[in-house]
């Protein structure tokens, strides 16, 4: 007995017709639509910092990009909590959560890069030498060791 394949379908028909993916695909709709409001509502400059996770029992629950974003928009919470009740949609929103989820694959700085010229890590380097006290000197010593071509690696 030889297995038939049955014919190739179009996926937006499967999508609407399989009814695990129809629930999927009707949550990603309303997801996206109200993706829309919030964006609406949203100043240009937080659009791509901000994304609607979840709404449910008065509860919209806003993933953020970073801290930064996260605060901003915690500022305006209340203004954004207002315009959003004008809506249909979010008429019953009592309250917005913001959750910090940094974008994956992007990779975090840790912080400023010190570079700094050979002829200052040498200035440096000689400043310390003539400090008595050791932890001032010890930092002294550290920063000279940022200088370009130096061949001793920063002490953390």
């Amino acid at each position: 007995m030889a297995y038939r394949l049955s014919p190739a379908r179009a996926p937006g028909a499967l999508l609407r017709e399989a009814r695990p993916l129809k629930a999927l695909f009707n949550q990603a709709q309303r997801l996206a639509q109200l993706q829309r409001l919030v964006e609406s509502q949203l100043q240009p400059a937080a659009r791509e910092h901000c994304h609607v996770a979840s709404w449910r029992e008065g509860t919209l629950l806003l993933i953020v990009t970073d801290g930064h974003w996260a605060t901003r928009l915690r500022y305006q919470q209340n203004r954004l909590q207002r315009q959003l009740q004008q809506t249909d949609v979010f008429s019953s929103l009592t309250r917005i959560l913001f959750k910090v989820q940094p974008v994956a694959g992007v990779p975090r700085t840790g912080g400023h890069v010190m570079d700094i010229s050979s002829k200052s890590a040498e200035n440096i380097q000689a400043t310390a030498e003539g400090i008595s006290d050791p932890n001032l000197r010890a930092a002294l010593e550290r920063l000279a060791s940022h200088g370009k071509g130096s061949k001793t690696p920063p002490a953390e």
